[in-house]
């Protein structure tokens, strides 16, 4: 049973937990208060100060605690945004207040750090010894969108300084930037580098421990319905070709809805997640192209007996997805007013006619070229059914206006997939020991361009992915249609990307599988 939390984010302790449970949520709702208002004091007396508490609050996870305070700090920055008698004097100011205001969806002008050029229009103003402004200045930068040339320059240029200097949190910095980074994941590295003899961080941290247990809690739960919903299911024994990995699965939801309130929705989204990972491998290992054509063509009128020639583990799979889209259906319906019934299942019959598509391609031997390859790859990366699950399970802003656009494949999904198709393609998808082969955006383009080198051709499909995310920002921190909940969500995917498709050296998914066997540590032992 989860933690509930009140209106004002508090997790309530009224609730028949062990003692050792309520006395943690008692001593947490002490801590909020405690830290809020040092937070407001502190904010009240000296903006750049409250600025760095803001960021900290953020970067150890526990800023939703806080919305009100904050929001109200970040109105009164942002009114005083362009005036050059609130400009703080270092650049590590300016940047702070920037990126924090951007990301929360202000219209701030980029052209705040010409302040910071020379005659000739370059950064030379900055010391290469302020690590902390270079530091501030890179992760401004990266949330550029298209055009943004001001900032795609600070990046350049605050990344060429910073790779000069060998401090862990330095490269913490280049590696792992705030807003493309998920702050649960990275709590532990910014803990190892701040000052815990600051009473006011002191008191941050030891809240973000406890909050970090509480979660853990909450997390831990679902993983005990998420395992014996998977084991009622039992696609796995049914499907030895396929993936059996629903504690994996389960962690995109966790990343994704990270507020703790979401148990309910994490738990319903891991579903369909379950479901992409094994209907892709029905296409990429199991199924001839005649049973993927039937399988598809089932999937499109949305019948059984259309499947009625197909091996059973096929039939078997369809009649879950079938079954578990109803179920989901029927669980908004009466949350949320609206039955997303055809919907859903528009998002299954574009994501099975992108992996039939895929199918024939390699079934001929012969690559199609690489722009139409991530026309259809973003389509069969499978977010888009994720997301539009994801819309209807967070039940905010519903209407036919929002339904309409969500199902045309709106550009704040599409950017989404094509940053984890790039993602994915660049090391097709080794950790997961398949032997399909469904080929890549990579291949693709080798084949289109003979005269270009593997590393060049990797530069290429990075830059796509930087191109991506420029674009995927500007539809998340720009006015919208869908709701805070949902773009933020939608960075989340995003920001989960590289961790659930690692490739250096030596591919793994080693920090993926800490936490998880964390998080797994009361139950059975089993292989990740």
């Amino acid at each position: 049973m989860a933690f509930p939390i009140n209106i004002d984010g508090n997790f309530s302790a009224s609730f028949h937990l062990p003692s050792l449970e309520n006395e943690l949520c008692l001593r947490h709702g002490k801590m909020v208060k405690e830290a809020g208002c040092i937070l407001s004091n502190t904010a009240g007396k000296d903006p750049l100060e409250g600025l760095v508490m803001i960021d900290t609050l953020q970067r150890l996870g526990i800023d939703y605690h806080f919305r009100e305070e904050i929001e109200a700090f970040l109105n009164t920055q942002y009114m005083n945004f362009s005036s050059p008698n609130h400009l703080p004097l270092d650049v590590c100011g300016v940047a702070l207040r920037f990126r924090l205001l951007r990301q929360e969806g202000y219209n701030v002008s980029q052209e705040v750090f010409n302040n910071f050029k020379n005659e000739e229009g370059n950064f030379h103003l900055i010391q290469e010894n302020d690590v902390k402004g270079l530091m501030a200045l890179y992760e401004a930068s990266q949330l550029s969108m298209e055009s943004e040339d001001i900032l795609d320059e600070a990046g350049e240029f605050s990344a060429k300084l910073l790779n000069h200097h060998e401090s862990e949190i330095v490269a913490n910095t280049l590696k792992h930037p705030y807003h493309k980074s998920l702050a649960r994941f990275m709590v532990k590295n910014f803990l190892n580098n701040i000052d815990i003899r600051n009473e006011n961080i002191k008191v941050f941290s030891e809240l973000a421990k406890i909050d970090c247990e509480i979660v853990r809690s909450i997390h831990q739960k679902e993983i005990l319905q998420i395992s014996n919903w998977w084991k009622d299911l039992g696609l796995a024994k049914e499907l030895k070709f396929a993936r059996d990995q629903p504690l994996k699965w389960h962690m995109w939801s966790m990343s994704v809805l990270i507020d703790p309130n979401l148990s309910e929705q994490r738990v319903e989204l891991t579903k369909p997640i379950s479901l992409v990972y094994i209907i892709d491998d029905i296409f990429d290992l199991y199924g001839t192209l005649n049973d993927l054509s039937i399988f598809t063509e089932a999937v499109n009128e949305w019948d059984l007996t259309a499947a009625n020639q197909l091996p059973e583990s096929m039939k078997i799979s369809l009649m879950a997805l079938f079954d578990i889209t109803e179920s989901i259906s029927t669980k908004i319906l009466e949350k949320h007013g609206w039955n997303p019934i055809e919907s859903l299942q528009k998002s299954w019959k574009k994501l099975c006619n992108a992996f039939l598509e895929e199918a024939k391609w390699f079934a001929s031997g012969k690559l199609p070229k690489p722009e139409e390859y991530l026309r259809n790859g973003i389509v069969s990366s499978g977010v888009h059914v994720v997301l539009v699950h994801m819309f209807f399970l967070l039940g905010q802003g519903i209407n036919k206006e929002t339904v309409d656009f969500v199902d045309g494949f709106p550009p704040i999904i599409s950017f989404t997939a094509t940053i984890l198709r790039l993602w994915d393609d660049l090391g097709t998808a080794k950790d997961e020991n398949q032997n399909g082969h469904d080929g890549s955006y990579l291949e693709c383009y080798i084949r289109e361009h003979p005269n270009v080198t593997v590393e060049r051709a990797r530069e290429h499909v990075s830059q796509l992915i930087c191109d991506a995310w420029k674009k995927l920002n500007q539809e998340c921190l720009s006015r919208s249609p869908f709701s805070r909940s949902f773009t933020n969500a939608c960075l989340n995917v995003a920001r989960m990307i590289p961790l659930m498709y690692s490739y250096d050296d030596n591919p793994s998914l080693a920090s993926l599988k800490e936490h998880m066997r964390s998080l797994a540590a009361h139950l059975e032992s089993k292989p990740f």
